[in-house]
């Protein structure tokens, strides 16, 4: 049984490594954003405050999304472990976390921040169909290799956008990572390499 978090700034690949090492456990990947969509969709009781926040453009408080949390860790799916993805984002919410879960280890994935700049402004989109590319592989210049569309830069991808939200990561989430080495639980691992390469470092992180 494994109960695991996922740790590290946007662009790292949390949610690739999720899903590589969901499947290889046979675990479920729990995103709130995903969680928190569903509990408003099925009408739960914390999904119904969480959707009154939502609805007037505010962030949805902590203890909604915590308790969110704790209703999701009690499904049975979750009998034989779990991966946290997105949450928790603070000390606070780690901490509240605590009292209702027995996290096994903390993987962060670490990676520099101009890599992380490259790789996210250089995404484009295909507003046609959805495919994603990267500038630096494109051949035929920025059209969709699927239907010729020319592709767009998503506004999250700006290099201005990207540079705020690891600034956020690093003032909200980063202590988490001093919170969790002090516990004995954080694993770090280098995201350079392919995903293929990094997937069998946070699988030596994990069993090591």
């Amino acid at each position: 049984m494994s109960n695991i978090i996922f740790l590290g700034p946007p662009g790292a690949g949390k949610g690739t490594q999720a899903q590589l090492l969901s499947k290889e456990l046979g675990i479920p990947q729990i995103s709130t954003g995903e969680i928190l969509r569903k509990a408003m969709r099925e009408g739960t009781k914390t999904g119904l405050e969480a959707k009154r926040y939502v609805e007037s453009g505010a962030l949805v408080p902590d203890d909604v999304v915590i308790a969110i949390v704790r209703e999701r860790l009690q499904e049975p799916d979750c009998a034989n472990g779990y991966m946290l993805d997105g949450f928790p984002r603070t000390v606070y919410q780690a901490e509240e976390l605590g009292k209702f879960a027995k996290i096994d280890v903390a993987i962060e994935l670490q990676l520099a921040d101009e890599i992380i700049v490259n790789r996210l402004s250089g995404r484009r989109v295909c507003p046609k169909c959805g495919a994603t590319y990267h500038i630096s592989l494109l051949k035929n210049g920025e059209v969709c290799e699927n239907d010729g569309e020319k592709l767009i830069q998503r506004p999250d991808d700006s290099e201005a956008t990207i540079r705020n939200r690891l600034r956020v990561y690093q003032e909200q989430t980063a202590p988490l990572i001093s919170y969790y080495k002090e516990r004995g639980l954080l694993k770090a691992v280098n995201c350079e390499d392919s995903v293929e390469q990094n997937f069998q470092k946070v699988l030596e992180a994990i069993n090591g």
